[in-house]
């Protein structure tokens, strides 16, 4: 980390303009300028010909970040520090920034907060078939046996099945701790004692798939969870069963996806898909057991102002020397989104 100095370390604005005007509103840049010398109104949405770099120390990057490649960082020789404020930093910090040895740090813990209260939202939503339901009052416009059309709905004692102890993943499992529900956990990289930790209980995921009332993915995107629901995992889920995605589009087969549900044996609440955005025909948009959201569950309006916090909170650290409470671990990104 940077050693404590009467100097500002310089810095720049890395990403898309609009992410710097939503994120970094007058009050943010303020904050931020008592710690660094930095250009509020110059945002480096193209590092070509970028003057800026040759004497940065600190890049502040966000989405639409331009890739940190060897060619890059060979014009920015003082660069010291990238504070992500988004999620994932895969796309922009590449295997050259490591090899400088650049500290870096990601807001993935901050973006980490809405996605999950989406997922458990979702997930109380659908064990009580609000949905459905909805549905169906909205139709007939009368009370109707809800217990006769959804025999044992509700939440007490489902079972609902994590796949994945990531970033979000783990506060889901957090943030169902109050309610009276039984969790799985489906993770190569914990162990069954470390699960029992958490308050769950490890199994395999063919096991939690076919045991789940729920299966909510939190899984990264990586070669070998490509399709990690594919039709044949689709088909141990129980009839009846939901499948919520809200981590990477390209971990659901999304044609095995859209062949089970036009059947109805399975619900689904989809926040990502693979393509991003599904073709208008596709059925997955109007079938009465599929709720289709466009990636919403990560930060977006208010919320984007935690990811700008814990940015701005790193960038203090850095400055006075302390290491960065959200840093990024080369070896760790083999397994993260």
């Amino acid at each position: 980390m940077r050693p404590t100095s009467t100097t500002r370390p310089r810095a720049l604005f890395a990403m898309g303009r609009h992410h710097r005007d939503t994120m970094f509103p007058p009050a943010a840049v303020q904050r931020l300028s008592t710690y660094v010398d930095i250009d509020p109104a110059h945002v480096a949405e193209d590092f070509t010909d970028e003057p800026a770099l040759e004497d940065v120390e600190i890049l502040i990057t966000s989405w639409g970040c331009p890739v940190l490649d060897e060619e890059v960082l060979a014009r920015a020789p003082a660069l010291k520090a990238i504070v992500h404020a988004a999620g994932s930093v895969k796309h922009h910090v590449t295997q050259a920034c490591w090899d400088r040895g650049l500290v870096v740090s990601s807001a993935a813990a901050a973006n980490a907060v809405p996605v999950a209260e989406y997922t458990v939202a979702a997930i109380l939503f659908a064990n009580k078939r609000v949905l459905e339901i909805g549905g169906l009052y909205r139709d007939h416009r009368s009370p109707l046996d809800w217990s006769r059309h959804f025999p044992g709905f509700g939440n007490y004692h489902r079972t609902v099945g994590v796949v994945g102890a990531s970033l979000v993943g783990r506060k889901v499992l957090e943030l169902l701790r109050p309610y009276d529900i039984d969790v799985l956990l489906a993770d190569p990289h914990v162990s069954t004692l470390r699960a029992a930790a958490m308050g769950v209980r490890r199994v395999e995921l063919d096991e939690l798939v076919s045991a789940s009332d729920v299966v909510s993915l939190h899984a990264p995107a990586l070669p070998e969870t490509r399709h990690l629901m594919d039709a044949r995992r689709l088909s141990l889920m129980r009839d009846g069963a939901t499948l919520i995605n809200t981590a990477r589009g390209s971990l659901v087969d999304t044609e095995a996806l859209t062949a089970e549900a036009t059947s109805g044996r399975i619900r689904a609440v989809i926040d990502v898909t693979e393509p991003e955005v599904l073709p208008a025909g596709s059925p997955l948009y109007s079938l009465p057991n599929v709720l289709l959201t466009p990636h919403i569950a990560g930060s977006l309006g208010g919320e984007l102002h935690r990811i700008t916090g814990s940015a701005l909170d790193e960038v203090e650290r850095y400055c006075a020397g302390e290491p960065f409470a959200h840093a990024v671990h080369h070896a760790a990104l083999a397994t993260s989104a």
